[in-house]
């Protein structure tokens, strides 16, 4: 008879406890790839919401902008750097930041000014499409302005209520000027919650009385890149800037996401633990209830090589039934996960690392959420079932034989 057929005659003639075994890997398994699945999502959009809605995959700046913000230290050639990115297939956007002093009716706050290309802040990143009331900047509406929405709350200003935003202009003078509302912002980053004002590139030179240049540059990570390559073009199109990748900008959030993605193994390999002690059990018991088999198996020529081998299958088939039956309930599941997630609106504002949560938590679909667990499921039982199967390889056979 082939060990094979031996293996598989041998699991269902306790069949009760094989069904037990397979179920407790088949939990595990449907669980982790669920995990697996929801904290990735969780990390991919929260990655792409840092990325699409501010940061961008690589920013420029002028030299020593970010250790001393200046309104006066700015890229003087900020149009070519643009331009020769482009050519370089990189999309990047050129702004203008400043500070300043935003009033509506009783109420002020200090701000941060961002004056943006409206057509090719669109390019680079989706900051428009996250307008929750009112409408996103228009370059036929100089005086109308885009604002955060714990901004608009602290002001009470919503569309259609006015601006008033003083600072110190370029020239020394006093910047003032009355804007109108044309939109609040979503949920995005707490930074722009809490103090953002957008307004066109135009706009924010004649209140800063502000010449050409741009205090930041931020490029789009082309899909067929890497970051790294990435930030190598954008460092040889803008030679004697200060480049920065997203993980240098916010390191805190780069340093979570790969911690996290470690923590899932870990969780991973806790599970597998408890079917390995479940396995063990159940492969100790088994070899136990045989004892007299084996010794006979061995009297007739089978040599310790072939026991293994018939243990190692016996288990390696039961595992076989558990990624079958937990990769087919998890596909679905994962799918319905995938489409339609979470919905998370309820902790609408919360912010991690200073990143918005999306309103809707949804999961990633990728080969490397099913391949983790499945292989950390057969390597854990592979280990597990190790004792049991060299203890009945090297069984002697007399004794066996005579074993009650």
């Amino acid at each position: 008879m082939k060990i094979s057929s031996m293996a598989w005659r041998n699991i269902w003639r306790n069949r009760r406890r094989t069904i037990v075994t397979t179920a407790a890997m088949t939990l595990v398994l449907l669980i982790t790839i669920l995990y697996s699945g929801m904290v990735e999502g969780m990390l991919v959009n929260l990655e792409a919401d840092a990325l699409d809605f501010e940061v961008g995959a690589v920013q420029v700046f002028a030299r020593g902008y970010q250790d001393k913000p200046s309104l006066y230290r700015r890229i003087d050639d900020a149009d070519d750097v643009v331009r020769k990115l482009g050519e370089a297939g990189l999309a990047a956007t050129a702004r203008l930041l400043g500070a300043g002093l935003a009033a509506s009716g009783e109420f002020s706050a200090g701000v941060q000014i961002r004056g943006i290309d409206i057509e090719q802040d669109g390019r680079v990143l989706l900051l428009s499409e996250q307008v929750a009331e009112g409408a996103w900047l228009d370059g036929e509406d100089p005086l109308g302005v885009v604002i955060g929405r714990k901004l608009a709350r602290t002001l009470g200003a919503g569309p259609g209520a006015e601006l008033i935003l003083l600072s110190q202009a370029a020239d020394g003078g006093i910047a003032n000027e009355l804007y109108r509302v044309r939109g609040v912002l979503r949920s995005v980053g707490e930074v722009t919650d809490r103090a953002g004002v957008f307004m066109s590139t135009a706009a924010f030179r004649e209140l800063m009385v502000l010449g050409g240049g741009a205090h930041q540059i931020i490029v789009r990570r082309p899909r067929q890149m890497t970051l790294e390559e990435t930030a190598a073009a954008v460092r040889a199109s803008a030679p004697d800037r200060d480049v920065q990748t997203w993980k240098e900008i916010i390191p805190a959030l780069a340093t979570m996401v790969e911690s996290t993605r470690g923590l899932i193994q870990f969780v991973f390999f806790i599970f597998n633990v408890v079917v390995a002690i479940v396995i063990l059990n159940a492969m100790l018991m088994a070899v136990f209830e045989r004892i007299n088999e084996i010794g006979v198996l061995k009297a007739l020529g089978a040599g310790p090589a072939s026991v293994l081998k018939l243990i190692y299958l016996e288990s390696m088939m039961q595992v076989g039934l558990a990624i079958l039956a937990g990769v087919s309930v998890s596909v679905p599941a994962l799918w319905y996960l995938a489409a339609v997630g979470i919905d998370m609106r309820s902790i609408a504002g919360v912010s991690v690392m200073g990143i918005a949560m999306m309103s809707q938590w949804k999961a990633v679909v990728a080969p490397h959420v099913y391949v983790g667990p499945v292989f950390m499921l057969v390597f854990v039982v592979s280990i597990a079932v190790l004792y049991p199967s060299v203890k009945a390889a090297f069984i002697d056979p007399i004794e066996a034989m005579h074993h009650h």
